[in-house]
């Protein structure tokens, strides 16, 4: 190991310990405590609101150079930085996840069984570009009794630690320990190796970033992985589709916000309604700056739509970059988004209930949604307050993680003496 990696692995050590003792206060504390520590958080984003606008001017000023979309997950404003706030009180408003019922039974032998939830424990977060998400991590495994280590980008660093001082203020006031919620003190890449090396220590940890990160920490964790795999997500209109809708829905799903994982990134549109309703959908797009990638059908009706290169079905653009196939009906749609996607989030615009129906049962995707932008698949959206990312994964947790997802289950059995025979 290089001295670098070593000094990380000592920091995550020391880290983690401080987690580790924090969990234990974090998980038997009453929920008015931990509900109280995100409502002063939110008053200290708010007090604070100046100092983390010129920390993210700091990491802007390092960003230049950087696509839009880039800079657009980065940036932070005065509305951004109160929706921090007002995401944390409405984490705050959200029912205990440690207090709900989750069955009791009786055997024949007398035992009473509970299962009760629990938290996890330590998670260790690492995110990428956008800094809010730090905000929403803490936020959300304060309230499910978890204690987080964030790792945010490297290109957030400094309003990562901006938003982690008022974390901390908010922790501090209300009686729980600062080490609940630690922001990595170094944006060296050997801290993220650190992190996943560290099994024993850090109990699950939650990649949010493109598929490169995704990967890293598949490769290298040496405990669980709540995956966030890229948004290589689908909106499909189907031959039923009110074209007003459509539209509406379409350019919604792509430009609201390209750089998201919800945004759509391959428009698919039926043969039969293609010839009238893709050109009005194009120039919707392109009025709001939108360039495109189509394939020989597509093109067939708007030559001068550019051709898709191999790879671009395969491609998150994260940017205002929109894929484009005309397919012959909803068994083609499902057929390219089961070669393409990514099991993330798809949508069909349809006045067809019988193909709505069709389509839920046929996409694999941890979110499918019904005349609705695929811009919605996120956690404030679902009520869950905010989430740390869309899980794509089959084990534990599928769609927006919230609070529910942060935490596990144990049982407690009480008896009268029984002995097994």
């Amino acid at each position: 190991m290089t001295a670098g990696a070593d000094r990380c692995a000592e920091l995550v050590r020391t880290m983690a310990e401080a987690a580790r003792s924090a969990a234990r206060v974090l998980a038997a504390a009453e929920a008015v405590r931990r509900d109280r520590a995100l409502r002063e958080a939110a008053r200290a984003i708010r007090a604070g609101r100046a100092s983390i606008l010129k920390a993210n001017e700091k990491d802007l000023a390092r960003a230049a150079g950087t696509t839009a979309a880039f800079r657009d997950r980065l940036t932070l404003d005065a509305a951004r930085v109160e929706a921090m706030a007002k995401g944390l009180e409405a984490i705050a408003e959200l029912p205990d996840p440690l207090a709900r019922d989750m069955g009791e039974w009786t055997r024949p032998n007398g035992l009473k069984i509970r299962r009760v939830p629990q938290p996890i424990g330590v998670i260790g977060i690492i995110y990428e570009s956008r800094p809010n998400v730090g905000a929403d991590a803490a936020g959300l495994c304060v309230k499910a009794g978890n204690t987080a280590i964030l790792r945010g980008g490297s290109e957030s660093f400094e309003s990562g630690r901006a938003i982690g001082r008022a974390v901390a203020e908010g922790l501090a006031a209300a009686r729980l320990p600062v080490g609940a919620v630690q922001n990595a003190p170094t944006a060296e890449r050997a801290f993220v190796g650190a992190m996943l090396a560290a099994g024993g220590q850090i109990d699950l940890v939650v990649p949010r970033g493109g598929r490169s990160l995704v990967e890293r920490v598949e490769r290298e964790a040496r405990m669980p992985v709540l995956a966030h795999a890229e948004g290589l997500c689908h909106t499909y209109v189907h031959r039923a589709a009110d074209g007003e809708m459509a539209r509406r829905v379409v350019t919604n799903a792509k430009m609201r916000r390209p750089g998201i994982c919800g945004a759509t990134e391959t428009l698919l549109i039926d043969a039969e309604i293609a010839p009238g309703l893709l050109g009005p959908i194009v120039a919707d797009l392109a009025g709001l700056g939108c360039r495109f990638r189509a394939d020989e059908r597509a093109r067939a009706i708007m030559p001068s739509l550019p051709a898709a290169e191999p790879g671009d079905f395969d491609t998150e653009w994260l940017d205002a970059v929109l894929s484009i196939a005309v397919v012959d009906d909803l068994e083609a749609a499902l057929r390219h988004i089961a070669q393409h996607g990514s099991s993330h989030t798809e949508a069909i615009i349809t006045e067809d209930e019988t193909a709505a129906a069709a389509f839920f049962r046929g996409v694999d995707s941890a979110v499918a949604l019904w005349n609705a932008s695929t811009q919605f698949c996120d956690g404030g959206e679902f009520g869950f307050g905010a989430e740390i990312g869309i899980a794509t994964g089959r084990v534990h947790a599928r769609g927006p993680v919230g609070l529910e997802q942060l935490t596990t289950y144990r049982y407690l059995v009480s008896g009268a003496g029984q002995v097994r025979p």
